[in-house]
């Protein structure tokens, strides 16, 4: 029996996410140890989105996270996680609903990113009387938020004397860096730090104020975290792995912890079936194919519907209805966010569920 096989499959309806708990556990073992310390990590809870996998790294010592959405951050409030990073402009109702966030949930410490004055001055004027923490979101390389590095000083010199923010430190996400090769990846990894670096010299030198450094997603985490005792780092995909980073990333021993299993409910013909795996249930941002199955032979992936997907093999004889397929997908992250539950496995078997909740865009904030 394949570590992937389930032994009450036959009880399970498709398509299902199947999250394997001990490999789970041993992912965060593996990020633990590529790090120096604890204290340097804040995982970004945009893979998992679950209350029960933050509840396992705060029992383990982790206890800072960060998260891209209102109802993440309201998720890491009902596990009482100490330290929450907001990593997305907070504009509008945004403000409203991390007030509110505040307010429901007192025993963590809610922080936000800024890369403009308006804004700032936005959040500024919505928390005078209890200043928010706030980190200056740079753009390093990935082109989508952040204030440029020549901009940066400027920024912070006009938000500096807001009443209702308080500027703690920088904030810079190089996911642009997906060099395979190690010593690659290293210095691209080095050029992202050496512009936070600068900034924060600049920065601490006008304020007087130590500055922290929050950088680094999956693929340079452990870098950052080498080089550099006091940065903080962020890694999401860790948590289940998946075969994008597994193959560009083949210096990392992750264990694929989330598997998605689906099963042939049609034969096309002599070469064609069909499986309900549509891109309502991985993720499609992919080009085909978006998912490398596990059990099966040489299969060509050739067309995918909302709730269908097309394969091509061999010979479809040599396959049955309802014959059931385990995969990894290519992009594990959103995938999770099309799941309403996941199957939850423990030695070989699913005995619970867990909910995804913080897949929608609000919880109850």
């Amino acid at each position: 029996m394949n570590w992937f096989e389930i032994k009450n499959i036959s009880e399970i309806d498709t398509p299902a996410l199947l999250i394997y708990k001990e490999r789970v556990k041993k992912n965060i073992a593996k990020t633990i140890d590529l790090v120096q310390s604890k204290d340097q990590l804040r995982p970004h809870v945009k893979t998992h989105k679950m209350r029960e996998i933050t509840e396992m790294m705060i029992g383990e010592g982790i206890h800072k996270f960060k998260c891209a959405t209102i109802a993440e951050a309201e998720m890491l409030g009902i596990t009482k996680a100490k330290d929450v990073l907001l990593a997305y402009p907070v504009l509008g109702a945004k403000i409203t609903r991390l007030q509110q966030l505040r307010i429901a949930f007192s025993e963590t410490n809610f922080s936000c990113t800024i890369d403009n004055f308006q804004s700032a001055k936005q959040l500024s004027d919505s928390f005078l009387g209890n200043p928010i923490n706030v980190y200056i979101d740079v753009n390093v390389g990935m082109n989508r938020t952040g204030v440029s590095v020549e901009n940066a000083l400027d920024l912070f010199k006009k938000c500096f004397q807001l009443s209702g923010i308080n500027i703690i430190g920088l904030h810079g996400y190089d996911g642009h860096i997906h060099d395979t090769d190690l010593a690659s990846r290293k210095y691209s990894a080095k050029i992202v730090y050496e512009k936070l670096y600068f900034i924060q010299c600049h920065f601490e030198k006008f304020s007087d104020k130590k500055m922290k450094i929050i950088v680094g997603g999956t693929p340079t985490f452990s870098l950052h975290a080498h080089a550099h005792n006091e940065v903080e780092v962020s890694p999401g995909t860790f948590i289940f792995w998946d075969e994008g980073y597994g193959k560009e990333m083949p210096d990392f021993d992750f264990l694929f912890a989330g598997i998605i299993a689906t099963r042939v409910i049609s034969i096309i013909n002599e070469t064609t079936l069909c499986l309900d795996l549509g891109h309502k249930s991985i993720a499609a941002e992919n080009p085909l194919p978006r998912i490398k199955f596990l059990n099966v032979g040489d299969i060509k992936q050739i067309a995918q519907n909302e709730e269908h997907l097309i394969v091509e093999v061999e010979d479809t004889s040599k396959y049955a209805l309802g014959d059931v397929w385990y995969g990894v997908p290519v992009h594990i992250c959103p995938t999770v966010a099309l799941y309403n539950e996941v199957q939850v496995v423990e030695i070989d078997l699913v005995n619970t569920q867990w909910k995804v909740i913080a897949r929608d865009k609000k919880i109850t904030i």
